[in-house]
């Protein structure tokens, strides 16, 4: 034989073998399906757990996911830009012995801006307690914060009523004052009526010229109580008698700012001060990145959860195989003696299995899809919705079709065709 009629010959095999393999896929796929159509109620009834199982890994990804970014969300609403400075010991001795804290100072701040690129806003904050009164005899003890006008945008605060102390009020060191939302109510019945209104801090009158509150909950990551009142920073530094300060807020024009940021203005004001003392920078991120892998592991924890369905769904599904071959060992006879062979019986049987997996793992998706999609396209939410929650459902459907299935198709295939042919 020369060459060419070698090469023929083999080209010839191929596409024998290839048109082979096509018609035992198509073949094998019908007989999946006849058989589907002969066991109607059972495969349904089999297939019951991996709709289940799909719909409740679909479910509890978009539910980890909703919960994850609402809370990021709520967290990164409290100040995401936002760097705190605190002071937490190491003071200063003088020469007749006497310690004093070595607190920051107004020159700190000034410092900062003019050494660290990116701040976009600045806050001293003087804080004491006084009393206040309103006249008739009322008196309330309270909690006076001197800030800047810049304070209310580093710690999104929220005007009710009113306005709040600019940059003008700081400047000419007028008596001015805000309320918070519940300290206003409490003390004149609602917001607009604290507007105008008059209260002495030691003696000083001060004019209300606004009400304001937290945008969101803060779980106690605010220095804001229930009895707060907000002053100019320089006025409060008739009460103190001092600039030094325990905290100073900066915020940083972009939240990828912020880790770098707050390493350099913590350095920059170790460097102005003993090497003994201590400071901190606090910020948002490190509670964020917190909650984002609280998040993440009950989403983990929860989706194996789900697949405890989808195993108890493979023994069902395995179950069921097994007394199909139970109920088809004539057919598995008369097949063999016409020509198939193990391996065939065997693809037959697996594909039965991963079919009946893979068709409840599609419905369960879609199940689990519709109710996310809904949601976003009927109300303001935008639910998430992960793709790789869609590809995990699939995939282990498909996993537990091959692994529950095995045991069946080998059985099939292993069945003695002399044996099957005489079965009743």
């Amino acid at each position: 034989m020369t060459p060419t009629e070698t090469s023929r010959a083999s080209s010839f095999d191929r596409t024998l073998a290839s048109a082979r393999s096509t018609m035992l896929f198509s073949e094998v796929v019908r007989l999946a399906v006849d058989s589907f159509r002969a066991s109607k109620v059972r495969f349904l009834l089999t297939m019951l757990g991996m709709i289940i199982g799909s719909a409740s890994i679909i479910l509890v990804v978009t539910l980890g996911l909703t919960g994850k970014q609402y809370a990021l969300d709520l967290l990164a609403s409290i100040g995401p830009n936002m760097v705190e400075m605190q002071y937490n010991g190491g003071n200063i001795v003088g020469p007749d012995n006497v310690s004093t804290p070595d607190y920051m100072t107004r020159e700190d701040m000034v410092a900062v801006m003019d050494q660290v690129a990116g701040v976009a806003a600045t806050s001293p904050m003087l804080e004491t307690h006084d009393n206040i009164s309103l006249g008739d005899g009322i008196s309330k003890e309270t909690l006076i914060l001197g800030v800047s006008p810049q304070y209310k945008d580093i710690r999104n605060l929220a005007v009710v009523s009113g306005r709040f102390f600019d940059d003008e009020d700081a400047t000419a060191h007028t008596k001015v004052a805000l309320l918070v939302e519940p300290f206003a109510v409490s003390l004149f019945g609602s917001p607009s009526a604290a507007i105008g209104r008059t209260l002495s801090i030691s003696g000083i009158p001060f004019t209300i010229v606004g009400v304001f509150k937290m945008r969101i909950d803060t779980f106690g990551q605010s220095e804001i109580s229930d009895q707060t009142i907000l002053i100019p920073y320089p006025v409060a530094r008739y009460f103190t008698g001092t600039d030094t300060v325990k905290e100073i807020f900066f915020s940083m024009q972009k939240p990828t700012d912020v880790p770098e940021g707050a390493r350099r203005i913590l350095a920059v004001i170790k460097s102005r001060h003993r090497p003994a003392s201590v400071y901190t920078a606090f910020t948002m991120t490190g509670v964020l990145n917190v909650m984002a892998q609280i998040a993440d592991m009950l989403t983990i924890v929860l989706t194996l959860a789900a697949f405890v369905t989808l195993i108890v769904s493979g023994v069902g599904i395995m179950n069921s195989m097994l007394a199909n071959v139970s109920f088809r060992i004539r057919e598995i006879g008369i097949r063999k003696a016409l020509g198939a062979t193990s391996r065939e019986i065997r693809m037959q049987f697996l594909t039965e299995a991963v079919f009946l997996s893979l068709s409840g793992g599609i419905v369960g998706t879609l199940a689990g899809l519709s109710i996310p999609l809904a949601i976003r396209l009927f109300t303001p939410f935008a639910i998430p919705i992960s793709l790789w929650s869609v590809v995990i459902a699939l995939g282990t459907s498909v996993l537990v079709g091959v692994i529950f299935g095995t045991i069946p198709a080998n059985r099939a295939a292993q069945l003695d065709p002399v044996e099957t042919l005489k079965y009743e």
